[in-house]
């Protein structure tokens, strides 16, 4: 295989606490570009609105990448176990195959696409082995998206249900939600490794729905991927797009009905005003 030109950037952080060792791997020491302002593209709408939700019953989230900005710290890990193994000639993956190949996707499929060689469960193997890899970073530095906390706090303010739906193994959506102390927070958690299908399919995002006993049509969902966004759809809910790392012009092919950079949006928060106002005037 050979790598890929770089057309859309993560804009990872070259940060020297997340610069490690595993057994024989390399430090990391990627320079990725400074970021650069992102902003948003509301579809589906004349104005991007999620006021036709009314009543809004529940709000759904996503863990990688959607509550925490986890995807460097994935990047890095597959970026270095899959160069050990010489993957792609021994070059080390770019972001643009980060994105386009891996980003969003479940173990058990990314076995089949990175690799289709392998016994399934020596490939498997390698998946575990690199969740235990991320878990280490993430313990050591973990960042949650820009305005979580206060997102958090006016759903809890306004009573809505909530619940996280993941592709990640639950030691991952363990950890993570522990480190960003949102135990308390959510209701539900859903594994996609416990539904007969993970995302793109609907069923983690029809087990939150059934869990928290609320309708898609009142209820919408946090999400940063593709796989992410078309399962939320394929349940029959909107998605909110969170391009801290993904293109946005992906996440609206994908059927994003608006898409924010963080959770200080602008576009969220008239939404959110909109909601609030919505409920107290019943």
């Amino acid at each position: 295989m050979s790598a890929l030109a770089t057309s859309h950037h993560l804009i990872f952080p070259n940060n020297p606490s997340l610069r490690t060792k595993h057994n024989n791997l390399p430090t990391f020491s990627t320079t990725i570009p400074s970021a650069s302002s992102t902003s948003s593209y509301p579809i589906n709408s004349s104005n991007g609105s999620l006021s036709s939700l009314a009543p809004l019953e529940a709000i759904l989230f996503d863990i990688d990448g959607t509550l925490c900005d986890s995807d460097p710290l994935h990047y890095y890990a597959f970026r270095d176990m899959l160069q050990e193994i010489g993957f792609n000639d021994g070059s080390p993956i770019d972001e643009e195959f980060f994105i386009n190949n891996i980003s969003g996707k479940h173990n058990e499929e990314l076995c089949s696409v990175l690799l289709p060689g392998w016994e399934f469960e020596k490939a498997m193997q390698f998946m575990v082995d690199k969740e235990a890899l991320f878990r280490r970073l993430a313990a050591e530095q973990l960042e949650p998206i820009s305005g979580l906390n206060n997102v958090c706090k006016w759903v809890e303010d306004l009573g809505f249900k909530r619940a996280a739906v993941t592709n990640a193994p639950r030691s991952n959506a363990e950890l993570l939600i522990s480190m960003l102390k949102l135990q308390d927070f959510f209701e539900v958690v859903v594994l996609a490794e416990e539904c007969a299908r993970p995302k793109p399919f609907p069923d983690p995002y029809l087990k939150a729905l059934n869990a928290l006993k609320v309708s898609p049509d009142h209820t919408f969902v946090f999400e940063d991927s593709v796989s992410g966004i078309k399962a939320a759809n394929g349940a029959g809910m909107p998605a909110v797009g969170m391009a801290t790392r993904n293109p946005e012009q992906m996440l609206l092919d994908a059927g994003a009905s608006l898409v924010i950079k963080d959770y200080n949006d602008p576009i969220l928060w008239k939404n959110l005003q909109e909601i609030a106002q919505q409920k107290l005037s019943l």
